[in-house]
């Protein structure tokens, strides 16, 4: 089975990748490529693949190491508070007057500064408090960034945008960026594999076999928190991806082996997030649909049948 996945992954990526070069507002002759055509497939759709691929990877492997330090396998990467805290910087971008470039920089800046207050505020306290003062933080955040949206009235518009997702700013240096955080929270996930593996057996169980739990969940969410901020600073907020990927993998491969479900987790969100992507802009071309929507589009009524699925099966 799970060769047959890597197979079908494989093929994905095969049909959807010269697809995404291809399909798009401005059509190309193959045959007879003109400088501007050169300048759109190797300038803006090839970076853009590229992008939506890396991103869908590490909001997916994110969503797999968070489901499993919450044992929930409806656990989000969000969970503590980083999309409120994105959104806030968004916010603060604007109200300082700032060029939309800046609403992913500081969407970013607040991300890590978020995270690391919530885990400083709960360093000796257990993982279910940790989540509890994140989603109370989050909610209080929240209340000032809908005030200030509330102030900016109409011209929230950009900043509403930006928060749907958006992938055609995407550059090959922002790429090269975002190979940095993908490549080190990849490793470290790998490397934690097997305590992944034990934290699914309960804390106790975990305890007894010599982890720290505390210690590990911790580390592992900071690790999360500190990947799923550079999605947020390049292409805004995309929800879904890290939900299903992990838990339709689950359920297709029946185990919960991190050391399985970590590269096809990366591998199979990379493609869903292309193909998405793909779709959302090329379906009303030259209207583009932001890929959060298009994310929630398949996502919510998809995640709503593996979880009732799920319901009666073990996780």
């Amino acid at each position: 089975m799970i060769l047959r996945l890597y197979l079908c992954i494989g093929l994905a990526y095969l049909l959807s990748i010269p697809l995404a070069l291809s399909v798009g507002s401005v059509g190309l002759d193959w045959g007879n490529l003109d400088d501007i055509s050169k300048t759109i497939l190797l300038d803006i759709r090839a970076p853009r693949i590229v992008m939506a691929i890396l991103i869908g990877a590490l909001l997916s492997s994110s969503g797999l190491v968070v489901q499993s330090v919450f044992v929930n396998p409806i656990a989000d990467p969000y969970i503590i508070g980083i999309a409120s805290s994105a959104t806030f910087g968004a916010v603060l971008a604007y109200l300082l007057k700032m060029p939309d470039i800046y609403y992913g920089v500081f969407g970013f800046v607040c991300c890590v500064g978020f995270s690391l207050l919530i885990f400083s505020i709960s360093k000796k306290q257990s993982i279910t408090t940790l989540l509890i003062i994140g989603i109370a933080a989050s909610s209080f955040l929240g209340a000032f960034t809908t005030f200030g949206i509330y102030l900016i009235g109409e011209d929230s518009f950009k900043i509403v945008a930006w928060l749907m997702g958006y992938l055609g700013g995407a550059s090959w240096q922002q790429v090269l960026i975002l190979l940095v955080p993908l490549i080190i929270s990849l490793l470290y996930f790998y490397r934690k594999r097997f305590e992944l593996n034990i934290l699914l057996s309960g804390d106790d169980e975990a305890k007894s076999l010599g982890v720290n739990v505390a210690k590990c969940k911790k580390n592992l969410l900071i690790m999360t928190s500190f990947a799923v901020a550079f999605c947020v600073a390049f292409s805004g907020l995309i929800g879904f991806v890290g939900l299903i990927i992990p838990h339709t993998l689950r359920i297709l491969l029946k185990t919960s082996n991190h050391a399985v479900l970590l590269p096809l987790s990366c591998l199979m969100g990379g493609a869903f997030l292309l193909v998405c992507d793909t779709f959302g802009r090329t379906i009303l071309a030259p209207i583009e649909i932001p890929i959060g929507v298009i994310t929630a589009f398949f996502g919510a009524p998809f995640f709503l049948y593996l979880a009732f699925y799920a319901r009666t099966k073990q996780w």
